[in-house]
């Protein structure tokens, strides 16, 4: 078949046509194959090790980014009784201890907060600096109608701490507190992030507001002890009682439900580089480590 110049290009129409409707089914079978891809959005927990039961009444666990120790803070059994036998041990994020009693003759400490190259930690009825470089106490701060000091976290410039039977939060700076939300029910764990102080009391997790009111972002996890913020919308929170939440936005996940072996999950603190979470089971006297990861 002679096809002379003017017929081919009157076909060139039909053939550009083809070719630009091959190209859409590529393109749109590609689409579809990427959009089977799985997504990863499960928020789980696998547990990575258990200590031994040496940290007797293991309450309080925090991480240090700098030195890359966690501090475990025990004697908690008696909970409000100045006995003596509260100490801090340092921990590595493989589970190896590295100093058991490294501060020794506390009371019952509960929450930590590094700021300033100190460890300051709630211990009943008042707040103790600790140097991080030797482990011996630079401050002691008395709060006066203190009925049961709590969790502890800093934004940096402020140290701020919990008294839960006393339902407030207060603010330290240079020795001096003072009380700046009142009226938060059973108000226990608390962090810091961006400049926003959040925490965790009977009516659930709250952001709270400079004039010391705040405002309910979850009323899922009721009660809650540790706080962990991953970004403004997205949290892990521990019930004392055994359970480990992800807060994603509106959606509530339960990561850990350790009730029925009675292991607490207590103040928890979480290591980025590893993706864990460090969870102190005080009854249990143990600390144990979980990684986050996300599944189908």
């Amino acid at each position: 078949m002679n096809l002379t110049f003017s017929s081919f290009k009157s076909i060139i129409p039909s053939i550009l046509g083809l070719f630009l409707f091959s190209i859409a089914c590529n393109s749109s079978q590609s689409n579809s194959e990427e959009s089977a891809v799985p997504v990863k959005t499960e928020p789980v927990l696998t547990m990575d090790w258990k200590t031994d039961t040496v940290f007797t009444g293991s309450e309080s666990t925090l991480y240090d980014p700098v030195s890359k120790a966690i501090y475990v803070s025990s004697g908690n059994t008696k909970s409000s009784l100045k006995d003596g036998d509260g100490f801090i041990s340092k921990i590595r994020p493989d589970g190896t201890i590295d100093n058991l009693k490294w501060v020794v003759d506390l009371n019952a400490p509960k929450g930590m907060a590094i700021n300033d190259h100190k460890l300051y930690v709630s211990d009943i009825d008042e707040i103790l600096g600790i140097n991080l470089n030797d482990g011996s106490i630079a401050e002691r701060i008395a709060v006066d109608s203190a009925k049961f000091l709590n969790d502890v976290c800093t934004d940096g410039e402020y140290i701020y701490f919990s008294d839960m039977r006393a339902n407030t939060v207060y603010r330290l700076k240079d020795g001096q507190y003072e009380a700046i939300a009142e009226n938060v029910p059973n108000i226990n764990g608390l962090e810091c992030h961006a400049g926003q102080l959040y925490g965790l009391c009977k009516e659930g997790l709250v952001k709270f507001n400079a004039d010391g009111s705040y405002t309910t972002l979850n009323t899922e996890v009721l009660g809650g002890d540790g706080l962990v913020i991953l970004n403004d919308t997205t949290f892990i929170a521990s019930r004392w009682g055994g359970q480990i939440f992800y807060i994603s936005g509106s959606k509530t996940t339960l990561l850990v439900d350790t009730q029925e072996e009675k292991s607490n999950t207590a103040d928890i603190t979480f290591v980025p580089e590893t993706q864990q979470v460090i969870v102190p089971t005080f009854l249990k006297n143990e600390v144990a480590s979980y990684s986050l990861s996300f599944e189908e």
